[in-house]
């Protein structure tokens, strides 16, 4: 390892774990350097020139850039998996029992713990899939819940409160027609199509447009993306967005759109196994890192389990737990893991 190296691993790191400038005294003092500050400056200059690291506005030391981030977590940093990871790993995945929403929701509620950031759980794209059925199940005299099924095994379901008048039965011979003209039809298409029979449907729901519009919304839901947020006032919590108002309003905008967390997904590098994306500047999410691994979940080809945090998070403790988890996901549905 070069002493540029050397010097811009301490960087990041130090970075990393306080979110403050760093500057060549301090690596000398707390690291114990067998050189001087001036040559630790002239080797931060090289590396600022390169531009690896940059000088804010405000401060006199230095932070990594977007490159020098990428650079550490494609040659410097080191990781592992600690036995706190592995234990609560152990934990979740101890019941062959458990449902497949369930492991994934515990999986991403440790990674928040974990890093003390949010996570999430993205499914694949609804355009890839064709729905199977829709069926309606009476609960009650006045409730109702319809489950919605694709040829990947995906599964969503929502419940209904009947209006006065409408019975549970009418719901159901209406839901059943849907799901015979629907079948086999892409999913994305489906809000279009369902519109196209909405005088056909209304001989059963004769003026309960409420119970219409109910199942189209649902129909609306399950053609848009899926995604599944946990920790979200962990990342918002953090310096980068809480001391700035606006840029805690384009995050919460930003953690609201699963299109946009799709489309800054797409555009990451591998690095090591895992996604690095870096936030587009354009949108004010220049702080904004995700590191991401694919995760193979029955009924969910393409989906993906996420670390949304500032730029400056611990990659390597990241990577390495995502990369754990996901191998830990994929031996237990009984798909392997790479």
């Amino acid at each position: 390892m070069t002493r540029e190296d050397t010097i811009l691993k301490m960087i990041v790191e130090r970075y990393v774990a306080t979110g403050v400038p760093v500057g060549s005294k301090v690596l000398v003092e707390e690291n114990g350097l067998d050189c001087s500050s001036a040559t630790v400056r002239n080797c931060m200059a090289d590396l600022e020139k390169a531009g690896y690291i940059e000088k804010p506005h405000t401060a006199a030391g230095r932070v990594p850039t977007a490159k020098g981030y990428r650079y550490y977590m494609e040659n410097l940093k080191t990781s592992s998996v600690e036995e706190e990871v592995r234990f609560a790993v152990a934990k979740i995945l101890d019941e062959k029992t458990k449902s497949v929403e369930e492991v994934m929701e515990r999986s991403c509620e440790i990674l928040s713990d974990l890093t003390n950031l949010a996570s999430a759980v993205l499914g694949s794209k609804a355009e890839e899939e064709r729905l199977v059925s829709v069926q309606a199940v009476p609960i009650a005299s006045k409730t109702a819940t319809c489950l919605f099924v694709t040829d990947t095994g995906y599964v969503e379901n929502k419940t209904f409160v009947l209006p006065e008048g409408v019975k549970a039965e009418d719901l159901v011979k209406g839901v059943s027609l849907l799901s015979s003209r629907l079948s086999g039809t892409p999913v994305g298409e489906i809000p279009e199509k369902m519109e196209a029979l909405r005088p056909v449907l209304q001989n059963y729901l004769i003026g309960n447009d409420a119970i219409y519009s109910a199942v189209l919304e649902a129909f609306v839901k399950f053609a848009g993306e899926r995604m599944s947020l946990y920790g979200k006032k962990a990342l918002i919590d953090q310096p980068e967005f809480s001391h700035d108002a606006d840029k805690m309003k384009r995050l919460i905008s930003f953690l609201d759109d699963p299109e946009a967390l799709r489309g800054v997904l797409e555009k990451g590098t591998d690095v090591d196994g895992v996604q690095v994306s870096l936030g587009d500047e354009k949108e004010g999410l220049e702080d904004l890192a995700i590191v991401s691994k694919e995760v193979n979940i029955p009924g969910n080809s393409g989906a993906s389990i996420s670390v949304l945090g500032p730029k400056r998070m611990d990659y390597a403790r990241i990577s390495a737990i995502l990369k754990y988890m996901a191998q830990a996901i994929d031996e237990y549905f009984g798909k392997g893991g790479n």
